[in-house]
C-alpha cells in the first residue's frame, strides 16, 4: 500500500512541476501530464504499480466524462445551426474515411484502420477552448462554431466508444440488443434529468455535502448499469452527466466535482505517457509523419470545405480549420479502450500518443497565429468559394442609388442594441455581418445589410457611404479594427469611425490609428449600470420597472434571434 501511496504521489508530484512549467509557457498542460507517465515510467522506472494506476486511470477517465455529459448541456445544441450539427456529423465521417483509407494505405489491418480512423476524425476539447479563451474568442463567430463543433464530436465519440466492445465479433442480434438497452437507459436518464432529479437535487443542494455525494453516486450507478450491458463504465459516466448537466444546480455540481475529475484526469493522462513503449523509432517514423500531415494540413483543409459548403466566408471557415488542427482526448481514450480490448497494438498506441504530444503543442501556435497565417494565405483561400452551392449573392434590400449614413459591422451581441436606436431614428443604415444566419434574419426584415468580412478589404469598395458618414464596427479584434480605419479614411475621406477593443492599450492605438471613438465593452457595461444606479437611487420603485423591461428585452432577443445568447 505504502507503494501504491509512493507511486501516486511521484507521479502527481511531476505532472504538476511540468503543468506548471506548461503554464509559464504558456503550452497546453494535457501534453506536460503525459510527459509525466513516460518520465516515472518507461525513462526512470520509478512507478511500478502499473496495474493499481491503470485501474485509477479508468476511473480518471470516468470522471473526465462524467465532467464533459454536466458541461455539455443539451440546451445549448439548439444554437449551434446547422453547420455544428449535420455539418460537424460531415466533418466527422469524411475525416474517419480518409484516416481509414491512409492507414489502409500504409499497410495496417482492416481492425487498426478503423481506430486509427477514429483517432484521426476528432479534435480536443479540453486544448482548444482553453486557448480560445486565452485568446478572447469563444464569443467570436469561428470560436462559437469550433465550440458547437467539438460538442458535437464528442457525442459521436462516445457513441464511436460503445461499438468498440463488438468491433472484431461483429453480430447484429447481439449489438442491436445492446444498442436498445443503451437507448433504454439513455431515455431513463433524461427523463429522469426532468423528472426527478430536480426535486432529489432541489433538497440535496442545501448541504454541500450532500450534493456532492448524490452527484457522484448518480455517475456510480449509471456506470454501472452500462457496464452491467457490456458497455465501458465511461459510457455511463458520460450519460449521468448529461443528465445532470441540463439541472439548475449544474455549475455547482461541476464545482463540487472538478477537484476530482482534475485529480483522476492528471492520473489518466500521465497513465498514458507510461504506456509509451521505447522501440525502434523507425518502425511508426513513417505513420507518424503521414498522420502528423493528416492532422495539421488535411484536418483544416476538409473543415474549411465544409464551414464554405454551409456558406461561411473564407476567413471564418479558415480559423475554424485552425482551431480542430489536432487529435482530441477522445483519441487517446480510444487508443487505450482498444489496447485493453487487444484490439491494437503497443506500436499503434505509442504512435497515438506521439501525434497527440505533437499536435497539442502545434495547435497552440496555430490559434496563437492564425490571423498571421491567414494574411498570409488569404489569396489561396479564394478557392474554397466553390464549394459553395450557388453563386454568392453578398447584398440585400440594398437601394443602389442611395448613400447610406451609417454602416453597423457586426449584428451579434452588443451591435444589437446599437441596430434597435438606428432603426428608431429613421436613418439611412446598412448592416455589415460575417454570419449567414443574421444575414438571412435581417434579410426577411427586409433591413439593407451586406455578407461580408470586416478582414476583407474588397468589403470597402461595396460600402454606399456619405463621405461625413459613420461606421460603427462591434467587432473586438485589434488587427481587423486597424484595417477598418485605413481602408475605410482610403474611400472615405471625412467618414468618422466607432471600433471596439477588449484593453486599454489597444484602444490607445486605435485612437492613435485614426479612430473617433473607441468602446470597451465592460467599460460601458460599467457605465450603463452607474446610470441605473443613479436613476433608482432617489426612488427605489424604479428597480423592479427596470428589471421587468430588462426581462422583456432579453426575452424578446431571445424569440426573434435565437442565435444569441
Amino acid at each position: 500500500m505504502e507503494n501504491v501511496f509512493a507511486d501516486i504521489g511521484i507521479m502527481i508530484v511531476v505532472a504538476s512541476v511540468l503543468g506548471y512549467i506548461a503554464q509559464l509557457l504558456r503550452q497546453p498542460k494535457i501534453p506536460a501530464y503525459i510527459i509525466a507517465g513516460i518520465l516515472v515510467g518507461p525513462i526512470l522506472h520509478i512507478v511500478r504499480n502499473v496495474e493499481i494506476i491503470e485501474i485509477l486511470a479508468e476511473i480518471g477517465i470516468a470522471f473526465l466524462l462524467f465532467g464533459v455529459g454536466i458541461e455539455l448541456n443539451l440546451k445549448k445544441l439548439k444554437y449551434v445551426g446547422k453547420l455544428a450539427s449535420l455539418g460537424s456529423v460531415i466533418h466527422v465521417i469524411i475525416l474517419f474515411v480518409l484516416g481509414l483509407i491512409l492507414a489502409l494505405a500504409i499497410g495496417y489491418g482492416n481492425v487498426t484502420a478503423v481506430y486509427i480512423g477514429l483517432i484521426l476524425a476528432f479534435s480536443s476539447t479540453m486544448v482548444v477552448i482553453k486557448l480560445l479563451s486565452d485568446k478572447n474568442e469563444l464569443d467570436s463567430l469561428h470560436g462559437r462554431i469550433i465550440i458547437a463543433a467539438l460538442l458535437v464530436q464528442d457525442i459521436v465519440a462516445i457513441f464511436a466508444l460503445s461499438m468498440l466492445n463488438n468491433l472484431q465479433n461483429f453480430a447484429f442480434l447481439p449489438i442491436f440488443i445492446s444498442i436498445l438497452q443503451a437507448i433504454v437507459v439513455i431515455a431513463v436518464a433524461l427523463l429522469c434529468s426532468r423528472l426527478i432529479f430536480p426535486r432529489l437535487f432541489r433538497f440535496a443542494a442545501k448541504s454541500s455535502e450532500l450534493l456532492f455525494l448524490m452527484s457522484i453516486s448518480v455517475c456510480f450507478i449509471f456506470a454501472l448499469l452500462f457496464a452491467e450491458m457490456g458497455f465501458s463504465i465511461i459510457i455511463g459516466a458520460f450519460v449521468a452527466g448529461v443528465a445532470l448537466g441540463n439541472l439548475p444546480y449544474n455549475v455547482e455540481i461541476m464545482g463540487k466535482i472538478r477537484p476530482l475529475k482534475d485529480f483522476f484526469g492528471v492520473l489518466f493522462f500521465a497513465s498514458i505517457g507510461s504506456h509509451l513503449v521505447f522501440f525502434e523509432f523507425s518502425k511508426i517514423a513513417l505513420p507518424l509523419i503521414l498522420m502528423f500531415i493528416f492532422t495539421i494540413l488535411i484536418v483544416p483543409i476538409i473543415t474549411i470545405m465544409v464551414c464554405s459548403s454551409f456558406g461561411y466566408k473564407k476567413r471564418t471557415a479558415f480559423m475554424t480549420g485552425m482551431g480542430l488542427a489536432q487529435v482530441s482526448e477522445f483519441s487517446l481514450i480510444i487508443a487505450i479502450q482498444g489496447k485493453n480490448l487487444g484490439h491494437i497494438t503497443d506500436e499503434i498506441l505509442t504512435l497515438t500518443i506521439w501525434l497527440a504530444l505533437i499536435t497539442m503543442g502545434t495547435t497552440a501556435y496555430f490559434i496563437k497565429f492564425d490571423d498571421y497565417f491567414y494574411r498570409k494565405l488569404r489569396k489561396f483561400l479564394s478557392f474554397f468559394e466553390l464549394f459553395k452551392h450557388h453563386a454568392e449573392k453578398t447584398d440585400f434590400n440594398i437601394d443602389k442609388n442611395l448613400e447610406y449614413q451609417i454602416v453597423l459591422i457586426g449584428y451579434d451581441r452588443m451591435g444589437y442594441h446599437i441596430f434597435k436606436t438606428l432603426a428608431k431614428l429613421n436613418i439611412g443604415f446598412i448592416v455589415v455581418d460575417i454570419n449567414p444566419d443574421v444575414i438571412k434574419k435581417l434579410d426577411r426584415l427586409n433591413i439593407p445589410c451586406i455578407y461580408g468580412d470586416i478582414g476583407d478589404p474588397e468589403l470597402y469598395e461595396k460600402l454606399q457611404l456619405k463621405d461625413k458618414g459613420l461606421i460603427i464596427s462591434t467587432v473586438p479584434d485589434y488587427n481587423d479594427s486597424k484595417l477598418l480605419i485605413k481602408k475605410a479614411k482610403a474611400f472615405h475621406k471625412d467618414v468618422n469611425i466607432f471600433v471596439t477593443a477588449l484593453f486599454v492599450e489597444e484602444a490607445l492605438d486605435l485612437y492613435d490609428a485614426g479612430a473617433d471613438y473607441v468602446m470597451i465593452p465592460h467599460h460601458l457595461g460599467g457605465e450603463h449600470a452607474a446610470i441605473i444606479v443613479e436613476d433608482i437611487s432617489q426612488n427605489f420603485d424604479k428597480m423592479m420597472d427596470k428589471k421587468l423591461s430588462h426581462i422583456n428585452d432579453l426575452r424578446g432577443r431571445r424569440t426573434r434571434h435565437p442565435h444569441h445568447r
